[in-house]
């Protein structure tokens, strides 16, 4: 086992487990990804993996979170939390609907999906609500956003967007993409500002 050098620039192994992951499922689709083909394009064994994921399903369930969690951007501006959060929603949202590793997920394999749209929430989406409970609370003490439960206000502020993210491709035909963003723009503006 190698020590770590704070200093280097070098992935870790998970990040290049990953890496190799992202690059198997937008080359195959996840159903022919096998870790045996994402351990070869990482450059380690397959016990490597296996030991940090069982399945082909974890390892692609940690990807979705890591590219989730860094288009998920910083809300500490001068602005009004609202401001930057209806911002913020529309970004992420416009950012997943254009993601390429998103994209082929929801076209070739949806059913990987359906587990965080009707069964649990994921960990990527507990980020999401946790940035954005701690966001709306802020919102509340500028007065930008209407009481409530904060957490309450992000899994509702969530599900607006999921849907928008989701369901873009069935309402492109009525509703085109900037269409889609300026409307997800204003109702999140709309939920969120005081009564």
């Amino acid at each position: 086992m190698s020590i770590c050098n704070e200093l280097s620039d070098a992935p870790s192994v998970d990040d290049q487990i990953l890496d190799a992951a992202r690059s198997c499922v937008l080359d195959f689709g996840l159903r022919r990804t096998t870790l045996a083909e994402v351990a070869r394009r990482a450059g380690v064994s397959r016990p490597t993996v296996y030991r940090r994921w069982p399945d082909t399903r974890a390892v692609v369930a940690d990807l979705l979170t890591r590219e989730i969690r860094v288009v998920i951007p910083d809300m500490d501006g001068d602005e009004p939390a609202r401001v930057q959060l209806v911002r913020a929603v529309v970004e992420v949202a416009t950012g997943m609907r254009e993601h390429p590793l998103f994209v082929k997920i929801l076209r070739s394999d949806p059913d990987l999906l359906m587990t965080y749209i009707v069964d649990r929430l994921g960990t990527s989406q507990r980020a999401i609500v946790e940035r954005v409970s701690q966001a709306v609370a802020a919102g509340q003490i500028d007065g930008s956003i209407r009481a409530g439960d904060p957490v309450h206000i992000a899994a509702m502020v969530l599900l607006i967007a999921q849907s928008a993210v989701q369901s873009a491709g069935m309402v492109a035909e009525v509703l085109p993409p900037e269409a889609l963003t300026a409307e997800l723009a204003v109702a999140v503006d709309t939920y969120l500002a005081p009564r």
